[in-house]
């Protein structure tokens, strides 16, 4: 099913949703396009502050055990990736894909934003992809400005409840859009008034009962008889852990099934990663929940059209070196950039290795960045559809060099 929403049935669904989906940190949207092109890229925005040197483990590096004392202290064999890097233990379930030749990381990377370490300014940068915060270049995504330079695109699926568009994708360039979540709790008195409500707007009305109608699709009861107890349980389990990981299994499947068929460009969110206390628990979540999507993906895309896939995950700016107090980590600079898919050259840790002394931090605290994450992604659009340089550089990230060819694809 494929419906064109208005603005206005978009805020009618939204309303409908009420607070239980919007105070879930777990909310996010799919976007997707098809290309006159069998090659796929999925870009995957890691909303929190990803901590890199957790993630890819530089164990290499003999200060890193002394500088995080708590966080560095399960040094484990079997999660080596080569003689200097290992992987976090929840990101076991990658290591096929390491071997396979599907899987690979970039260093001290970031975006040009400095200093503020801002989650909302990062985030609009990154996916703006400008120099800048997007209202000094306009408010549109690096992603759509790609897709507005090339012929024969078309927006591919079918709706969007719950959450605005990513900026991301947002612009000129026609995207659809689908959100996992479209949990609804209300008292069957509540709904009667709202189809008293809307009974003379048949658009109105007939929002409300769609979202109602998606509410219940997973099982879960959406309308109850009275505001009681259950129903504030029910708003409770629709932010619970496992709705959390059930949202995000559905997103990369739905994803999947979309890129094994028509699609050819998707862009989703994964958050969880805003990591400043006791982050040997509070990363496991994140990283099990990336590790998940990126399995599924293949699973579900099956070989032919993962073969032709490479996913991009992106974060806004890394962690401080140090763990702090709390044994956790701030907001800090230089990160780390996975990428996966069966078109990869992967099996590789790519990017310069800064190193650790205090000396070498960026601001005597934060991993240097010594790339632009920008590039990267830039080289994986090139090498994936054949853009021009002039229009990267110029138009998708405004005032990038791209560089050498980094031979990021087979």
């Amino acid at each position: 099913m494929a419906e064109n929403l208005t603005r206005r049935a978009f805020l009618t669904k939204s309303t409908a949703l009420g607070c239980s989906a919007a105070a879930s940190p777990f909310l996010t949207t799919a976007s997707f396009a098809s290309l006159p092109t069998q090659n796929r890229v999925v870009v995957i925005i890691l909303r929190g502050g990803m901590d890199g040197l957790d993630v890819l483990r530089p164990w290499g590096d003999d200060r890193f055990s002394s500088i995080r004392p708590t966080l560095a202290k399960s040094f484990d064999e079997k999660l080596m990736l080569d003689q200097f890097h290992g992987l976090h233990p929840r990101l076991k379930p990658m290591l096929p894909l390491w071997r396979a030749g599907e899987l690979a990381f970039v260093r001290a990377v970031s975006t040009p934003y400095r200093n503020k370490r801002s989650h909302f300014d990062g985030q609009d940068i990154l996916e703006a992809g400008t120099p800048g915060l997007p209202s000094e270049y306009g408010r549109d995504g690096w992603l759509n400005r790609m897709l507005q330079g090339m012929q024969h695109t078309h927006g591919e699926t079918a709706y969007s409840i719950g959450t605005q568009p990513m900026l991301l994708s947002s612009g000129q360039a026609d995207f659809f859009n689908w959100s996992p979540d479209a949990d609804v709790a209300l008292s069957a008195q509540g709904l009667e008034l709202l189809q008293r409500l809307y009974r003379q707007d048949p658009e109105m009305h007939s929002a409300l009962m769609q979202a109602v109608s998606l509410s219940e699709s997973d099982g879960d009861s959406a309308i109850f008889e009275t505001a009681g107890e259950d129903m504030t349980m029910a708003v409770q389990n629709n932010m619970a852990p496992g709705k959390a990981r059930l949202a995000t299994r559905r997103v990369a499947e739905f994803a999947a099934g979309r890129l094994a068929d028509d699609a050819r460009v998707a862009c989703f969110s994964i958050g969880g990663w805003d990591t400043h206390a006791n982050q040997g628990v509070s990363l496991n979540r994140p990283l099990s929940y990336l590790a998940d999507t990126l399995n599924t993906l293949k699973s579900g895309m099956g070989s032919h059209a993962w073969q032709r896939t490479t996913v991009v995950a992106m974060t806004e700016f890394g962690r401080t070196v140090r763990e702090n107090g709390t044994k956790g980590t701030d907001h800090g600079t230089g990160g780390t950039m996975v990428l996966s898919g069966g078109a990869l050259r992967g099996g590789r840790i790519l990017g310069q290795w800064p190193g650790l002394a205090e000396e070498d931090l960026f601001e005597r605290r934060d991993l240097m960045p010594v790339d632009d994450v920008r590039r990267w992604a830039a080289w994986v659009m090139r090498s994936s559809f054949g853009l021009e340089t002039s229009f990267l550089e110029q138009t998708v990230f405004p005032g990038l060099e791209l560089g050498d060819d980094p031979g990021i694809l087979l």
